[in-house]
């Protein structure tokens, strides 16, 4: 019994030891739905010089990926959001201590060969073929989302731009069964069929080979000569706290990244984040998946 105890006590401890060990070459990544494809690649090149590491990647709107950490108090060892200030308003200080600006992006309006009138569809008149009772359109959360409240800030841009009063409204208030948590939730309903078109990232349209209308820079808020013009809009969102609210004033796209206070591996996490961030490394993986860089990095 005695050499039975001491042998269960040993093994217990090599499990122990082999799980910590395990833990502690494991990185949590919350991320935007519309990094999706770049954190995977770039995992995929960080492990190759680092076998050992293993990579739970997470998904979500980056409201939601914000609100995982401060509502549910979940640990993650990297948090990449598609719009910097859900960093800075929502995770800095008490959550985050810094936040490194990184990439750019464009809204822009993507559809497939079937989409109805995506022969006809143009600049001029994309808001016009909206608004028709046969065309159906999605997009994502403007409360869990970035790219949902990017697609209303585009909607009040354009109303302004084409002199088109109520347009906004008018688009918004339709399809609201189309609306999904993340925008990349919206690529199965667009190549089944189930809607014609989706307010969509330029990058995740040039990722997943997806034909899009680019819109104009005046709307688009992929342009930073245009920033006064699109404070013009703006919305508001439920903020970190059930009752809290954030206004988000339009301006053009940022992205953002940082290592949560509560991340259970910080010095692996530092290691990748510079591995992320070198413009020969992470950052040429982003740059080749459609997104322009914020260079030289913005460190806030």
């Amino acid at each position: 019994m005695k050499r039975l105890f001491i042998l269960a006590t040993l093994l217990v401890a090599i499990t122990s030891c082999s799980t910590t060990s395990r833990d502690s070459q494991t990185l949590t990544i919350f991320h935007a739905g519309s990094l999706s494809m770049p954190i995977k690649a770039i995992a995929d090149s960080f492990k190759a010089e680092n076998p050992d590491v293993r990579f739970f990647l997470e998904a979500a709107g980056s409201v939601e990926c914000a609100r995982k950490i401060t509502e549910l108090n979940r640990k993650a060892d990297i948090m990449a959001s598609a719009d910097y200030k859900i960093i800075d308003q929502l995770l800095i200080p008490q959550h985050a201590e810094f936040n490194i600006l990184f990439a750019g992006n464009e809204m822009a309006l993507v559809h497939t060969n079937k989409s109805k009138f995506a022969s006809e569809i143009n600049k001029d008149n994309w808001y016009e073929i909206l608004q028709k009772p046969e065309v159906h359109y999605g997009r994502s959360d403007p409360n869990a989302d970035p790219c949902g409240y990017r697609t209303l800030l585009t909607l009040q841009l354009s109303e302004i731009f084409y002199n088109q009063l109520n347009l906004a409204k008018s688009i918004e208030n339709k399809d609201n069964r189309f609306i999904r948590p993340k925008e990349v939730d919206l690529i199965a309903l667009l190549e089944t069929g189930a809607i014609d078109y989706i307010f969509l990232y330029r990058s995740v349209a040039v990722q997943h080979n997806l034909p899009y209308l680019a819109l104009p820079t005046e709307v688009n808020l992929g342009n930073p000569t245009h920033e006064e013009f699109y404070k013009q809009a703006s919305v508001t969102i439920r903020g970190s706290a059930p009752g809290d609210s954030l206004t988000i004033v339009g301006e053009p796209m940022v992205y953002g990244i940082t290592i949560p206070n509560n991340a259970p591996n910080k010095e692996l996490a530092k290691k990748f984040l510079d591995f992320y961030t070198h413009k020969d490394k992470g950052l040429k993986i982003i740059e080749s998946m459609g997104m322009p860089l914020v260079w030289p990095l913005v460190s806030r």
